[in-house]
């Protein structure tokens, strides 16, 4: 389950400058607030914030050896000599090879590109310095993307008669090249370090062009979203500028990959053009890429461009394959450590990457997946945002043959006779030196919303957002809403509340929990769209999470009747045993332990459970942390946990366990609202005849709405819900399309139902 995690909390001091900032900008305080807590603590520094411009961008030569680049390379038009760009195969380094190539054809010099393809692996290597020497004999050699760990092969180019310039924004290794090195990362006078490959190129093309570098922003905007680096500082101005310029004057290359996609931002950049250039790479065609971005040609152009839209369908299909293929593993192994690390030969090496991503989020921690080749494993490794996994590999290196990248990305080459100890070495770092509130799965709240229109106006002026800059989301309190699908048999919802229009997509799993009385929290974020030319703003929920404890719930008491259709069960344990094994459970791991109760008051005679996340119906996330689950869903699916713990009696296990391990409380029992039913045939007989006289006013999806929908009858919540249960079971009533229909002429018995039996017996008892 996810956490709620407000963005701000603002001492009167502080708050007292938001009030002054938002005055003096003529915003709303919320506004304000958001843009204080991202590091805007003055009006001027909003101001600038909120008007990204070319006129923020840094001086390229207060960066640590962009002087010495820039000379060499005059020095090298000067003389004629012959100069290779070496760059990477994602999204970032053919973007940086883009950027560079047409700066210096513009400051001429004619360079010779080399993109190396994912299967020659990561950066610089010495088979590839030899291809370069055997066509083409440079005298200068230009990284873009990459070089900054590859110090024994810049060596290896200087032997050969080369100079070397390494421009690179990765982590800074314990060895660097012995070379002109543009990174900045270092400690230098550039107060901005976290420029992405392209980006370093776009600084080294403006100090040999000036402002002319900025025809090519387009490629470095594209880059900066892909790399999924920081949208702050200089970052943001410029993924504003390549925006406003990819607007006014489209490439042919974006134009050919965006088709009718309307409106250009961060999004599109990060969701249409960026996985279309990774595809190609990730197909072991970098070259299509490259040669996207660097021909002129328009029918050249069309041609590589329905290339790379065919590699991203195909890349598509195949990450679903791996990624189902990883999560069977997992859920095999069990996902209880506080890393995830997977193994296969046949993996493609292109995708593993993407689905490390997907893991990492969806299990809520660090996950490595790797390809093996011979004795060799080769990976990738993705990380939430509260860990730092370049860190945790360094710490661990001793295990690990290569490795780089950064603090939520990293490449790594493991030995496969090192691979279970550098799981284990990684799983103790992680342990060690992250909290379980560093690894939960977050979401960043800035509070209830106000002023609804005024406020989505004014965020639409922090776009572009991205990493660093997320769009802001908002919450409001609700009791039971009157969701509905948008049309029939939809996923999506849509519903109205605290003065919002609401649209839900794919929250047709929450419907239950939405239409319930159960208080709830709804995060949503604000979303402005016209149509013509009439303006309209909606709330698009992101989430709905329990917000209180509420035990006279009619969808629990179905959920509790229902689970008599599951197997019975042997109560097994008392309260002060069951509250020890949490409590034991919870302080070895923080995977693996869901406990279920079918009566919320349960809940407050084990302590052990005390601020554990809190599920209502269904688990709102598959990463086996341990959980409480109120009421579970007949059928819920829980057999990824390794331990599951019944807190009261249930009146039978409805759910799937697998292989988990169940034990029961037999001092504490969910059955006491059971046994109370009539199964007095004249009693129901009685909410049968009142159905047949007032079913019009019957109405609903489930047996909980249908009563909440007529006040029973007459009759309790219970009683209701109970006697349709078993008319449903016996065929003389149903609710077809939301509506009560009942059968006429029909005669059977009441022991015909299973419910009916199982009640009988638990009151026998």
């Amino acid at each position: 389950m996810k956490k709620l995690v407000h963005e701000f909390e603002l001492t009167p001091a502080q708050q007292a400058e938001v009030e002054s900032c938002a005055a003096a900008l003529g915003i709303t305080q919320t506004t304000a607030g958001i843009l204080y807590a991202r590091g805007m603590v003055t009006a001027e520094q909003m101001r600038a914030f909120l008007h990204p411009s070319r006129q923020h961008f840094l001086s390229p030569f207060l960066m640590k050896g962009m002087k010495e680049a820039a000379e060499l390379l005059r020095q090298a038009k000067a003389e004629e000599w012959r100069v290779a760009l070496f760059g990477d195969y994602d999204a970032d380094g053919i973007g940086a090879l883009a950027v560079l190539s047409r700066a210096l054809k513009m400051f001429g010099i004619e360079p010779y590109l080399y993109v190396p393809e994912r299967s020659e692996g990561y950066g610089m290597s010495i088979a590839a310095l030899d291809k370069i020497f055997d066509e083409f004999m440079p005298d200068l050699i230009v990284t873009v993307d990459c070089g900054i760990s590859n110090a024994e092969e810049v060596a290896y180019a200087q032997e050969q008669g080369a100079y070397v310039i390494v421009t690179d924004h990765h982590e800074l290794p314990d060895t660097l090249p012995d070379c002109i090195t543009v990174n900045p990362k270092f400690s230098d006078d550039y107060p901005y370090d976290n420029l992405c490959g392209a980006g370093v190129a776009f600084k080294l093309a403006t100090a040999l062009l000036g402002e002319r570098a900025e025809e090519l922003i387009d490629f470095a905007a594209l880059s900066t979203v892909a790399d999924s680096v920081p949208l702050l500082g200089e970052n943001r101005d410029i993924v504003a500028e390549g925006l406003r310029r990819i607007e006014k004057h489209p490439r042919p290359a974006f134009s050919a990959l965006l088709g009718k996609s309307g409106e250009v931002t961060a999004q599109t950049l990060a969701f249409t053009i960026a996985p279309r250039i990774n595809a190609a790479g990730r197909m072991g065609d970098a070259h299509a890429a490259l040669d996207l971005f660097t021909t002129d040609s328009r029918e050249a152009i069309d041609a590589l461009a329905e290339k790379l839209n065919l590699y991203n369908t195909e890349r598509q299909h195949a990450c679903d394959e791996l990624y189902a293929q990883a999560v069977a593993c997992i859920r095999s192994e069990g996902a209880f450590e506080p890393v995830v690390m997977l193994a296969a030969e046949h993996w493609n090496a292109g995708f593993v990457g993407i689905v490390a991503a997907r893991i990492a989020e969806e299990f809520s921690r660090p996950a490595l997946l790797f390809v093996r080749r011979g004795e060799m494993l080769r990976g990738s490794a993705r990380s939430v945002e509260g860990v730092n996994i370049f860190e945790a590999l360094k710490a661990c290196s001793e295990y690990i043959e290569e490795f780089g990248g950064h603090a939520q990305a990293a490449g790594v080459n493991v030995r496969a006779d090192k691979f279970d100890d550098l799981k284990r070495a990684l799983g103790e770092y992680i342990a060690s030196h992250y909290s379980r509130d560093d690894l939960a799965a977050k979401l960043y709240v800035v509070g209830e919303g106000e002023d609804h229109m005024r406020v989505a106006h004014e965020l639409d002026l922090l776009e572009p957002f991205g990493i660093g800059n997320r769009r802001p989301l908002f919450t409001m309190e609700a009791g039971g809403l009157e969701a509905n699908p948008v049309k029939p048999l939809s996923p999506h919802l849509s519903m109205h509340a605290g003065g919002l229009d609401l649209m839900y997509f794919g929250g047709a799993k929450d419907l239950k929990f939405l239409r319930s009385d159960l208080k709830k929290t709804l995060v949503y974020e604000y979303n402005l769209s016209t149509f013509r030319g009439r303006e309209y703003l909606k709330g698009f929920v992101r989430a709905v999470l329990p917000a209180g404890r509420r035990g006279g719930v009619p969808e629990i008491f179905e959920n509790t009747l229902l689970a008599l259709r599951g197997t019975p069960v042997s109560p097994d344990a008392t309260t002060e045993e069951l509250n020890a094994f949490l409590q034991e459970r919870r302080e070895a791991c923080a995977y693996g332990t869901c406990a279920v109760c079918y009566d919320v008051a349960t809940l407050s005679a084990f302590p052990s459970v005390a601020g554990l996340p809190v599920d209502v119906f269904r688990l709102s996330s598959g990463d086996c942390e341990n959980v409480v689950l109120v009421a579970p869903d007949p059928g819920c699916d829980l057999s990824g946990y390794r331990d599951l713990v019944f807190l009261d009696t249930p009146p039978a296990n409805a759910l799937k366990t697998g292989g988990a391990s169940v034990r029961v409380n037999a001092s504490c029992s969910a059955r006491g609202r059971l046994t109370a039913l009539s199964t007095v045939r004249e009693d129901l007989l009685a909410v049968y005849h009142a159905m047949r006289t007032q079913g019009g006013r019957v109405t609903g999806e489930s047996y909980a709405e249908a009563a909440k929908s007529c006040d029973g009858l007459g009759f309790s919540e219970e009683e209701f819900i109970f006697a349709l249960a078993v008319f449903d079971e016996l065929g003389l009533a149903s609710l077809k399309d939301g509506r009560l229909q009942l059968a006429r002429g029909k005669k059977t018995e009441l022991t015909a139902s299973a419910l009916y039996r199982a009640v009988s017996a638990l009151k026998e008892e």
